[in-house]
């Protein structure tokens, strides 16, 4: 394969060298060799998008809504039109199997657009206070200049979910995506070039978060920042952004549990692991923690365990079911120490375990692993493995498993299991985490995303993502 060189920026509505960039390699997690350069931006590339950003808000944000929508009606098209080169990039930069990136990973983006044009099409960016108040205006306007920080695991996905909804708002913006996935990036601002957005609208700088990261969410000069990636990192942003008080947006880590009752239907239990291990378990609203009664625990830890053994690993490259290696080695390396401290700490490795897979020679493969007999104080079921990893304990009551589930630092995503239709919406409402699945049921298209605690705040898709991107006005005497 030759070796891709990517390493301008795109800033001002122009691809441009970088300034003060220093080069860093794409690595290719099936094979651990590199398969790109890109450029890794300083602090006058940061500051010089910035500046653009900044320069195009006031034309930007006082363009009609009916405008903006154009503007990603026309960017929905050239996305469209280049989805097999996103998805082929996605397979390539983070190891996403070539028939999960056609299906899931570059067509999330198409779903989201769609969302937020919708959302957009019948929210009301001016209207009176109330019909019985027609002097008091309300005003929705741009959050301003936002930072766009984005994670490698489901690349498309989260920058769609950012930079659709400032655009619709009349943000202008800086996207910083993940190092380790920017191929797909650089795709998508080719997009928006396609679309012929205002110069300085849309910028994306390459780096990483101790860097451009961190230069973004101080800059003085940025209004908000919108980040997705590690509860770690969220914090570190949270602190960096403080001094200039600018608006935080975060969604982080989780640690969800899939409580299945002893009435669940029969397919739950293989349901649970095969959403577990979706993306290599690099979600972070994976279903982590299997809570089974236990009535059925002795039976749920069979088919958990078959399940996971008939799970085959493979390059990205190879169409199939199978999973993708994780992202690189040292992600690798942290699922490894984890799988050696389930077992040091005495829950029951039923399937997977250290080391490559069998036949294996190279890449970040992970054997495909399920825990039983665990309890919630040990160090598999409190942190976020990120990997193919599912842990199972057992419960005897519903507020049992509700207590388990909810004993955690994490509130992103839990999911439930049962043909009792009253104690489905019973622990739904019990459960504290931001989305809650019910048998196997997703939420909606422009359902909201995001989570409580530690699992971050503000919400994604929809109406609820457009108006994380929004101030808000109250103006006196407008009939007057």
């Amino acid at each position: 394969m030759n070796m891709i060189e990517r390493r301008q920026f795109y800033i001002d509505g122009a691809w441009v060298d970088p300034v003060d960039g220093r080069d860093v390699q794409v690595i290719d997690p099936c094979t651990e060799m590199p398969c790109a350069v890109i450029s890794m931006a300083g602090p006058a590339d940061v500051d010089r998008a910035v500046a653009a950003a900044k320069a195009a808000l006031p034309a930007w944000m006082v363009t009609p809504p009916g405008e903006r929508i154009a503007a990603v009606e026309r960017f929905l098209r050239a996305y469209e039109a280049r989805i097999e080169d996103v998805a082929r990039a996605v397979s390539l930069e983070m190891g996403a199997p070539i028939d999960l990136a056609r299906r899931a990973q570059a067509p999330l983006a198409i779903k989201h657009i769609k969302g937020f044009l919708a959302a957009a099409r019948d929210f009301a960016f001016e209207a009176p206070l109330s019909p019985q108040d027609d002097g008091t205006r309300i005003i929705h306007e741009a959050a301003g200049v936002c930072a766009l920080i984005t994670p490698w695991n489901w690349p498309l996905n989260q920058i769609s979910l950012k930079t659709i909804a400032a655009l619709l708002a009349g943000c202008t913006m800086v996207l910083k995506p993940s190092e380790e996935s920017p191929l797909s990036a650089l795709l998508w601002a080719e997009c928006i070039d396609a679309a012929g957005l205002p110069k300085g609208v849309f910028n994306l700088i390459n780096g990483d978060g101790a860097g451009a990261g961190t230069m973004l969410s101080r800059h003085p000069d940025v209004d908000m920042v919108s980040f997705t990636g590690s509860t770690r990192a969220g914090i570190a942003i949270s602190k960096a952004a403080a001094d200039t008080l600018k608006r935080v947006h975060l969604e982080l880590g989780g640690k969800g549990a899939n409580l299945i009752f002893a009435d669940a239907e029969p397919g739950a239990v293989e349901r649970g692991v095969r959403q577990m291990m979706n993306n290599t378990g690099q979600s972070c609203n994976a279903p982590s923690r299997m809570l089974v009664q236990r009535d059925v625990y002795p039976e749920a830890v069979r088919i958990a365990a078959e399940v996971a053994g008939r799970l085959t690993v493979g390059p990205s490259s190879a169409e199939g079911p199978h999973l993708g290696p994780v992202v690189n080695r040292a992600q690798w390396n942290r699922i490894q120490g984890l799988i050696r401290t389930g077992i040091a700490e005495g829950a029951r490795l039923v399937a997977g375990g250290v080391g490559l897979p069998d036949d294996v020679e190279k890449g970040y493969y992970v054997r495909p692993t399920v825990f039983a007999d665990a309890n919630n104080a040990m160090t598999i079921a409190r942190e976020e493995i990120f990997g193919p990893v599912l842990t199972i304990i057992p419960f005897d009551t519903e507020e049992e498993a509700i207590a388990i589930a909810n004993d955690t630092s994490f509130g992103l995503s839990n999911y439930v299991q049962t043909a009792d239709p009253d104690r489905a919406r019973r622990v739904a409402r019990a459960l504290r985490s931001g989305m809650v699945e019910l048998n196997g049921t997703p939420r909606g298209p422009g359902a909201p995303f995001g989570g409580m605690k530690q699992s971050g705040n503000g919400r994604e898709a929809g109406v609820w993502g457009l108006q994380d991107f929004l101030e808000v006005k109250a103006v006196g005497g407008w009939s007057a």
